[in-house]
């Protein structure tokens, strides 16, 4: 596409001089015009080309790639509340951008919520800075144990984290999860070959993100000892179905 801007120059502020001093029995060559015409007829092709759809492709694979599994945990939260009813009432989330998280769950009716950034918050909004004033919103290591007693919580909500963690760092990290929850732990992690969060968020974990398959999720969870919650698996893939939502992330639930 770079190479289409660079030849629409010529064409569209010296074409018209060229043509017009040729009239005037200039000393431009017959081949620069000829040129010229070949340029022209390349231009018009790529043009028609890039109307077909061509650059919409690309757009939309870029939105893809920079989606999120964290903006995903916003838009289940519908879903979330008709599989776990009661057990929504004091909810942890811990993930990036968890103050937007957080925001958006204190909207809902009857849900006490915190959240738990992996990130530093230095670059924090004002919304955010309040939450973490209040104590509502704190920043920790989450390859460490969380400044949390057991069964804190109702329900934990992880995303875009276990990606990034190495299985030695999992076996710490998700069985700390659980531990902090009565009702159990959901977590929305990214699908193979797809990258889930910002391009600019990688190096803030260490290493780039690494999704895995929901088989290699499964193994992991039964050599961990962990049981997956399948009754609350099972409504939600129900309640996602009649409410015609596709998730964009792989989203497993566990029990407490």
């Amino acid at each position: 596409m770079s190479r289409r801007v660079q030849s629409r120059r010529p064409v569209e502020s010296g074409s018209i001089p060229l043509f017009g001093s040729l009239n005037q029995k200039s000393k431009t060559p017959p081949l620069i015009s000829l040129g010229l015409v070949v340029v022209g007829a390349i231009l018009l092709l790529g043009y028609s080309y890039s109307g077909s759809g061509g650059s919409t492709n690309i757009r939309e694979s870029l939105s893809v790639e920079g989606a999120s599994c964290t903006t995903e945990v916003e838009n289940a939260i519908p879903i979330l509340k008709k599989v776990y009813g009661e057990s929504m009432r004091k909810i942890l989330h811990v993930g990036p951008d968890t103050c937007s998280v957080v925001s958006k769950f204190m909207k809902e009716e009857g849900i006490e919520a915190w959240g738990v950034e992996p990130y530093d918050l230095e670059d924090a909004d004002s919304n955010c800075k309040s939450l973490v004033r209040k104590g509502v919103v704190r920043a920790a290591d989450i390859k460490f144990s969380l400044p949390y007693r057991p069964k804190s919580f109702s329900l934990v909500i992880t995303s875009d984290t276990v990606d990034y963690l190495s299985p030695k760092y999992l076996n710490k990290t998700i069985p700390d999860l659980v531990r902090v929850s009565t009702d159990g732990l959901v977590i929305f992690a990214g699908f193979p070959g797809k990258q889930r969060a910002k391009t600019t968020d990688l190096p803030k974990f260490g290493r780039p993100a690494k999704s895995r398959s929901a088989s290699w999720w499964v193994r992991y969870f039964i050599s961990a000892g962990l049981e997956e919650n399948e009754a609350a698996a099972k409504k939600f893939e129900q309640a996602a179905t009649k409410m015609s939502y596709n998730p964009t992330c792989q989203i497993f639930h566990l029990s407490a």
